[in-house]
């Protein structure tokens, strides 16, 4: 039998979306199960909202990768359950949940769903849920984040088609040690690696971060490192992408892992 729903407050980023449902039909489906919802404006702040939004028992958000960190940390600082509801282009966390991501409709079920506790990652005070990439692949990013900016469709091809442009290694040192390497990542648990996307996470409660770092225009041959805590430095200000999203980040830093520090509902389909 399972608990009775609670009272949900969902975000939907109508950005994210692409496709069916539209931002109104999933609005108005969450609303049928008594779901409060809010539909981001120009402007808005996300925390902000889950941070002020009183009576809720649960916090999700419908959106894709890089929209899930800022309400997944109000979540632990109100000691509330997470939900995720698919609605990007990748929805990697949401796959790795086991979640159906061609279907956010039925991942409004988890606000009634049995609760599980996952680890999260932080680099400085920031939280991520994937990953932290570094190098070339965060030079990609940032690239087409500016392409979209000057409303370029083709953002995204072009950005792919640079990469190998992107000629001289970083230079970091991870707890000390020196790095060289076209790509670094740093992942909130074990990633199965492919050559031109990542694979699933078979574990969201290892408790530990993997740091992956590949030399050469292409990423083949990854070096591991496994631990905790790692400390960065390297030169003071280096691009960067949290799930996705073009930062800029300040060294030296620590990245940790928070064992099992979220609370999320998923779906019993999931």
């Amino acid at each position: 039998m399972l608990p009775p729903a609670l009272a949900g407050f969902l975000l939907i980023n109508p950005r994210s979306g692409k496709g069916r449902p539209t931002v109104d039909e999933l609005a108005a489906a969450a609303r049928e199960r008594g779901i409060d919802v809010h539909v981001l404006r120009e402007g808005d702040d996300p925390a902000a909202l889950m941070r002020t939004r009183p009576g809720a028992d649960a916090l999700g958000i419908a959106g894709g990768d890089g929209s899930l960190a800022p309400a997944a940390q109000v979540a632990i600082e109100r000691e509330l359950p997470f939900v995720c509801v698919p609605f990007g282009t990748r929805n990697h966390f949401a796959r790795d949940l086991g979640l159906d991501r061609a279907d956010p409709l039925a991942a409004l079920a988890a606000f009634s769903a049995e609760e599980r506790r996952i680890d999260v990652g932080r680099v400085g005070e920031r939280l991520f849920l994937n990953n932290v990439s570094l190098g070339a692949y965060a030079s990609l990013v940032h690239r087409r984040e500016a392409h979209r900016r000057r409303r370029d469709a083709l953002a995204g091809i072009r950005a792919l088609l640079r990469t190998p442009a992107h000629p001289h290694p970083l230079k970091l040192r991870v707890d000390g040690k020196p790095v060289s390497a076209r790509v670094v990542l740093i992942a909130n648990n074990a990633y199965e690696l492919r050559l031109f996307d990542l694979g699933a996470r078979p574990n969201l409660t290892e408790g530990r971060l993997h740091l992956y770092s590949a030399g050469g225009l292409l990423p083949t041959d990854w070096d591991e490192r496994v631990g905790q805590v790692f400390e960065l430095d390297g030169p003071p200000a280096l691009q960067a992408a949290i799930d996705g999203e073009p930062v800029e980040l300040q060294l030296p830093l620590l990245c940790r892992l928070e064992p099992r520090a979220l609370r999320v509902l998923v779906s019993p389909s999931g």
